[in-house]
């Protein structure tokens, strides 16, 4: 039987939102030493996080996945991923944090097809990696729009501020997005019909992946052919439509699975799967465990294959 207790250290703590105006910048390493919980256990956010690390070397845990920390690596952390570190000591940099609300898609810049370009290709990208590398010419731009957040944030209630913190937001993703290395198959283009629709897909999956299971509904939801789908995502993915829905049905499922004490046959209906084999067969051809397995295991922290894509498209 499950150890209750072992399950609650290991989902360690839910982070707040930062309160007033929703957004704060805080430096490394005061963010890991003042914190009120461990950030090297498990712990899960309510809110958007960046992750700028100027100095120091490590391991950054992310959704089950282990990743190399440098200077100049950027970390995008969307409300729900389960991350830690592997120590406290040498990170220099800074973290700036936004609550749900500055975040949404009807809100400020998210509501344009840029807007949802810089949320949905840097947070909620769980096809890649979630970090960007930046150079130290790209870092000299950003350090004054962050040195302007800081001080912005510290303004709540004074005209304009949440507009200011916005657009600072915006520019600050923009850089990064224009400048920065990210390990995807293809750069995204705004202008380009095929990478809006991807773009509107992976919103999409983000938003429906516990209702909507197939190809063909989210083609419906879309107004567009199964093929057109497929073109658009494979051409800026690698990938196949149905191995994004799978995956991020999958992420959540090991979520739940691996953190929560539901039992497997109320995870496979919170998923949307009326059949709980169905949920357990579909969990074991894409983890290589059954759940229950999974829960007790302690080897299920991986490093990500480069050179490798996920075959597992099956339904």
């Amino acid at each position: 039987m499950v150890n209750e207790r072992r399950l609650n250290e290991m989902y360690h703590a839910v982070c707040n939102a930062p309160q007033g105006n929703g957004f704060s910048v805080v430096r490394l390493p005061d963010l890991l030493k003042e914190s009120e919980m461990d950030d090297c256990k498990a712990h899960v956010h309510s809110f958007y996080e960046i992750l700028w690390f100027q100095e120091g070397e490590g391991h950054h845990t992310v959704d089950f996945q282990e990743y190399d920390v440098r200077p100049g690596t950027i970390f995008f952390l969307s409300p729900g991923q389960i991350h830690h570190f592997d120590h406290e000591e040498g990170y220099q940099g800074v973290a700036i944090r936004m609550c749900v609300d500055l975040m949404t898609d009807s809100a400020g810049g998210a509501a344009t097809i840029g807007g949802l370009f810089l949320k949905y290709n840097a947070f909620h990208a769980y096809d890649s990696t979630p970090y960007y590398n930046i150079d130290q010419e790209t870092a000299e731009m950003l350090f004054p729009l962050v040195a302007e957040m800081e001080r912005e944030a510290k303004c709540y209630g004074e005209f304009g501020n949440i507009d200011i913190l916005k657009a600072l937001l915006t520019i600050f993703l923009a850089k990064i997005e224009r400048y920065g290395r990210h390990e995807t198959p293809e750069s995204l283009d705004t202008l380009r019909s095929s990478h809006q629709l991807f773009i509107l897909f992976r919103r999409m999956v983000e938003k429906e992946y516990a209702h909507l299971h197939t190809v063909q509904e989210y083609a419906d939801r879309l107004n567009v052919a199964i093929r057109t789908l497929h073109k658009s995502v494979n051409e800026c993915s690698g990938r196949t439509p149905l191995a994004l829905i799978n995956d991020r049905i999958i992420l959540e499922a090991k979520r739940m699975v691996r953190y929560t004490n539901l039992m497997i046959k109320e995870i496979s209906a919170e998923l949307g799967f009326e059949d709980p084999s169905y949920f357990v067969k579909l969990f074991k051809r894409h983890t290589g465990f059954l759940p229950s397995e999974f829960r007790e295991s302690e080897n299920v922290i991986t490093t990500p294959d480069r050179g490798a894509k996920n075959s597992a498209d099956a339904p």
